[in-house]
């Protein structure tokens, strides 16, 4: 019949919706019309059908037989349409089949501050779907529910349990505790008693100040804060207001508990070694696991190792001394610790952009001086090549003289030789011809070289 209610109702939103996905084809809009409602490993139909039983099961007293139908109309007809469409965008295409199972086996890892102040890692599991909760009320509290006493009950067995009963017959699981500054392993033990069956009803109790403070000790957050955080917490059917410290077979009577759920840790309270002792004789005890590392009172550890810290957190934050019970002369010290702090701040401040600054002129003068060796060894280089021993001036001096001595002298045509005539000789000495003069000239220029 729901499936029927499900394709008169929603089916074309959910058709139009797919037809917008490009990667939807004919395969999967032919499997969403024959084989959906059939299919035994849809997730997003089963969800459905979770959050329609979800909702069925805040009703008290259970509706009967003849009632069932009726209310089940009713809550599914208040299921909102975006709660279908975010499960058809869930929904994975064909092909992307092997890679979101693949992805599915996959683990993440997050690191954690351990108690003794090392970081651990922890492991995370993979990615899921995106769907959004229907879960919109907190959880109920026992005393404003109607009575249920005149309805016959029989407490399941572990085995019943563990097989799943009826509908309309959840079992109904108990988990009691103080749940102060509540916390990520709260809701872990909680959630482990929620899914210690496959259909839960689970009642959380919540002890008073006056018991919390007679027994354990004084707590961060009131009774009356520490009922409304349990009761906004998703895996919470019912809360138990001032739950007793030891629990009585007339409690789990009135209340009608089958289990018990807690950590196994014998709890050492009121002068017992263990106060759920006789429930774990009766066989109504359900162990869960503590989360390592989180605990209300490591968080108070935490701000009491790092108190002025935060005093002076709150003191920024506009609170009086007076609110923090801090004397006068503490609030003084707060605020001039601050100015120091501040003024170091700015030092720190100053000191890095200073070596900012200095890096800088660093880098830029190792670059200059690097630039400035290779001008010099460049313009030594050219100096040396244009006056050394054997540079270019030289060879411009030689070629110089070379042609100034060839524009002065230059080559003149063979004569015969002509007897000297004894009256010349004997006159006059012959000048020197200008042969033997340049024959001279040539030869001081050699020896000039090879002087030099």
């Amino acid at each position: 019949m729901l499936r029927v209610m499900y394709i008169n109702t929603q089916l074309p939103i959910i058709l139009t919706t797919m037809a917008r996905r490009k990667e939807i084809g004919d395969f999967e809009t032919g499997w969403l019309k024959g084989v959906c409602f059939k299919s035994p490993d849809l997730k997003p139909i089963e969800h459905l059908w979770e959050i329609l039983e979800r909702h069925l099961r805040q009703r008290f007293p259970p509706p009967t037989t003849k009632q069932l139908m009726e209310c089940l109309m009713e809550e599914w007809c208040h299921i909102p349409p975006i709660e279908f469409l975010t499960l058809v965008e869930s929904m994975p295409s064909p092909g992307m089949e092997a890679h979101s199972s693949s992805r599915s086996s996959l683990s993440r890892k997050r690191r954690r501050d351990g108690s003794n102040g090392e970081t651990e890692e922890v492991e995370r599991p993979g990615k899921v779907p995106r769907s959004t909760v229907g879960l919109k009320d907190p959880a109920p509290y026992a005393d404003e529910l109607e009575s249920a006493e005149d309805t016959p009950y029989l407490r399941v067995s572990m085995d019943e349990a563990k097989r799943g009963t009826p509908f309309d017959r959840p079992v109904r699981v108990y988990a009691d505790g103080i749940f102060d500054v509540f916390h990520s392993g709260h809701a872990r033990a909680l959630m482990q008693a929620k899914g210690l069956f496959p259909n839960t009803h689970l009642i959380v109790g919540v002890c008073s100040d006056d018991l919390t403070h007679k027994f354990k000790g004084f707590t961060v957050m009131n009774e009356d804060e520490r009922y409304d955080a349990v009761s906004h917490c998703r895996y919470v059917d019912e809360v138990v207001r001032n739950a007793p410290w030891t629990l009585t077979p007339e409690f789990l009577s009135k209340h009608r508990i089958d289990f018990v759920a807690h950590d196994d840790i014998p709890y050492t309270s009121a002068g017992q070694d263990d106060v759920y002792k006789h429930i774990k004789e009766a066989g109504m005890f359900a162990p869960t696991q503590r989360t390592e590392g989180i605990s209300t009172s490591d968080i108070i550890t935490r701000i009491v190792r790092d108190y002025d810290v935060y005093v002076r957190r709150n003191l920024q934050r506009g609170y009086t001394a007076k609110e923090l019970n801090v004397s006068f002369i503490n609030e003084k010290k707060y605020h001039l610790q601050e100015r120091v702090d501040k003024v170091k701040r700015k030092v720190k401040d100053v000191e890095e952009k200073s070596k900012e600054f200095v890096q800088k002129v660093e880098n830029k003068s190792i670059d200059l001086i690097q630039k400035w060796e290779e001008k010099s060894r460049e313009f030594i280089g050219n100096f040396l090549q244009m006056f050394g021993p054997e540079g270019a001036l030289k060879h411009m001096l030689k070629e110089g003289k070379g042609r100034m001595l060839q524009a002065i002298s230059p080559s003149s045509s063979p004569t015969r030789e002509r007897s000297p005539s004894p009256f010349l000789n004997k006159a006059s000495p012959s000048p020197p011809s200008h042969h033997s003069a340049a024959r001279g000239y040539h030869i001081s220029e050699d020896d000039e070289s090879d002087e030099d």
